[in-house]
């Protein structure tokens, strides 16, 4: 995850989707598949209505059920994930 932060830009909205091997108590692994729009506080209106606008179509054409938005790129930990996964 901090990779990933580290990629993220500060004033720019940014769709990405993460697949990663989840383990559960039971012994189950699964492999969860999920959107996060992340949306910083500093980038233009215009960019966040646009990626908005287009997430809802992002989500129903992959299929997605999880959907996820992050303002802030310290919020992106496997903690915050896994915890909106489960």
């Amino acid at each position: 995850m901090e990779e990933i932060r580290d990629e993220l830009p500060q004033q720019q909205p940014r769709f990405l989707l993460l697949s990663y091997s989840m383990n559960h108590g039971d012994g189950r692994i699964s492999y969860p598949m999920c959107l996060i729009f992340y949306s910083p506080p500093g980038c233009s209106p215009e960019l966040q209505m646009l990626y908005a606008g287009s997430r809802n179509n992002l989500v129903s054409e992959c299929e997605l059920t999880k959907n996820l938005e992050v303002r802030d790129a310290d919020e992106l930990t496997q903690e915050y994930i896994d915890s909106k996964v489960s």
